[in-house]
């Protein structure tokens, strides 16, 4: 009698490999002088290749964070309850320095070599990056206060994981959250009404809301208020040094398309004690220190979403036949997955490059580069991320569409990076405004691109056609976008054609540069090597 249900031709699962062999990010780590984190690093990606680290994403995404506003006897508490794994994930992460550590590490390149964590780690569950790129981010701002930094930056760069609702001295760890927008305002901050009073004793009292604020129940948090002296930047403790409770009130938490593991939260700030950070009147100059490096974050995570994706890709075209033979041996499969692999490794090599500009904090020139760069990369890399995270889906077929696969999660992912920190139009725009206010970026962004001169010819002809931009101020604003995405493309490209695979750089030169190159993924040109490309997203499990 025949079978009625034999199981064939199904791809094996995507589990015990390392997640940190991959080629684009080792050779970025190498050449950010960071090589001596490599070992770390693969410790990193096999634990995050291993089904017991997928275990915990998978589930502290399914059990969402829950809002307790009060305790069983009406006392108001505020307190976010995360699933066992939530913290788990959290252990790894902090217990690995993916946070703060880097800014009282010396040894060179460390905040290339943290990034590369970042990127690893974060392919396991991105909701709990979140609170991990806030820490990270908070530090430079802190120290606009150097009173607040010599207290809190020792415990927010300690490497344990410390959860609960405490006096932060009394904590082994902390970590810090960011709250800026307003519901009336969103990114326009100078539109804010949260007011701040000077209290007399050198604190503040803030009442008002919040829109958003990601991880409530991270133990401080920078914010904008209406001082006296205009829009000023604040440190707000959840608990004061008292022990009693701040006024920090959670109104709810949002309801998301993804990210569904972190908690983000709407509050109110009701008589909230805080302490001035920078001068009054400069909030936005103090906090955008932060705002930048979470940028940068949004950039590498991102990245790591487009690598996740294309792995699963590439391994299920591997495994899986039709028509006679593997899809990964089928021509017009093989074009669509090296062109993801293309837009993968071009995301990953400019985040390890800007990742590494962090580390020569005194070298003029290259943060002028990075400050415009990563404005250009934070545009371009989170907005191809959505269609790079449904194409990726697509090659999976109905398998891809099902949640088992894990793709519906890191398509509702997806679009979050480029909303997060300042949405597409908002990054242009600040692309421009460096421009404008900061020439030497300009020049210090052509001197990075024109290290590649004379390599293709492609790329010398982009150039040319992207320096023609600026000779036409007018309507410049009209425009950004457009110029914005030639400029992130002419970096990646100059990257890719000094410091990645030949056979990379020769195709994404050819697609993105030559004219040879349609709308949808899987249009490359004939002539590039795919087999070769296909192969730098192969693991071994």
């Amino acid at each position: 009698m025949p079978a009625t249900h034999e199981v064939t031709n199904q791809v094996p699962p995507l589990l015990g490999y390392d997640v940190a062999a991959d080629p684009a990010l080792l050779e970025g780590l190498e050449q950010a002088g960071a090589g001596w984190a490599a070992d770390e690093l693969h410790e990193l990606g096999r634990r995050a290749g291993g089904e017991e680290a997928q275990e915990w994403g998978r589930l502290a995404n399914e059990n969402e964070p829950v809002l307790r506003t009060h305790d069983r006897f009406g006392r108001r508490i505020d307190e976010v309850e995360f699933h066992p794994y939530w913290h788990e994930l959290m252990k790894v992460a902090v217990g690995h320095g993916l946070h703060a550590t880097p800014w009282r590490d010396s040894r060179p390149g460390t905040h290339a070599a943290r990034a590369a964590k970042m990127y690893v780690w974060g392919q396991v569950e991105v909701g709990h990056s979140c609170p991990i790129s806030m820490t990270y981010a908070a530090i430079p701002a802190l120290r606009f206060n150097p009173e607040l930094s010599a207290r809190y930056e020792p415990l927010l760069a300690a490497t344990e994981y410390d959860f609960g609702l405490r006096e932060p001295s009394t904590k082994r760890g902390l970590l810090a959250g960011m709250s800026m927008t307003e519901k009336q305002g969103g990114s326009d901050v100078r539109a804010n009404t949260t007011t701040a009073r000077p209290a007399g004793d050198g604190s503040y009292v803030l009442v008002g809301h919040k829109w958003f604020t990601s991880a409530p129940m991270c133990d401080l948090f920078l914010t904008l208020a209406q001082a006296p002296g205009g829009l000023s930047c604040f440190l707000l403790p959840r608990v004061l040094p008292d022990g009693t409770l701040n006024g920090i009130r959670l109104q709810r938490l949002k309801d998301k398309l993804g990210n569904r593991s972190n908690a983000s939260s709407e509050i109110e700030y009701d008589n909230a004690v805080g302490w001035l950070v920078g001068e009054e009147g400069r909030g936005v100059r103090t906090i955008i220190e932060m705002v930048n490096n979470t940028r940068l974050d949004c950039a590498i995570g991102s990245a790591a979403g487009m690598r996740a994706g294309v792995v699963r890709a590439v391994h299920h075209a591997r495994h899986r036949h039709a028509f006679g033979a593997a899809l990964a041996d089928q021509p017009l499969m093989t074009n669509v997955l090296a062109d993801l692999v293309l837009e993968s490794e071009a995301a990953t090599t400019v985040g390890m490059r800007l990742a590494a500009a962090i580390d020569r904090p005194g070298d003029e020139q290259e943060q002028a580069f990075r400050r415009l760069g990563l404005a250009v990369s934070k545009y371009w890399v989170c907005k191809r991320a959505p269609a790079h995270a449904a194409e990726a889906l697509e090659c999976l077929g109905g398998n891809g569409y099902v949640e088992e696969s894990g793709m519906p999660r890191l398509y509702r992912e997806a679009p979050l990076m480029s909303i997060w920190e300042g949405s597409g139009n908002v990054a242009a725009l600040d692309a421009l405004r460096a421009m404008a206010k900061q020439p030497e970026t300009v020049a210090a962004y052509f001197a990075e691109v024109e290290l590649a001169a004379g390599a293709d010819g492609r790329l010398d002809d982009a150039v040319d056609r992207l320096r023609k931009e600026f000779t036409d101020p007018a309507g410049l604003e009209y425009r950004a976008r457009r110029v914005v995405e030639s400029m992130a493309l002419v970096l990646q490209g100059s990257l890719l054609v000094r410091l990645g695979a030949p056979a990379v750089a020769d195709a994404f030169c050819a697609s993105r540069f030559g004219g040879d190159w349609g709308i949808a993924f899987g249009t490359l040109p004939s002539g590039v090597d795919t087999r070769a490309i296909i192969a730098r997203a192969e693991v071994t499990v």
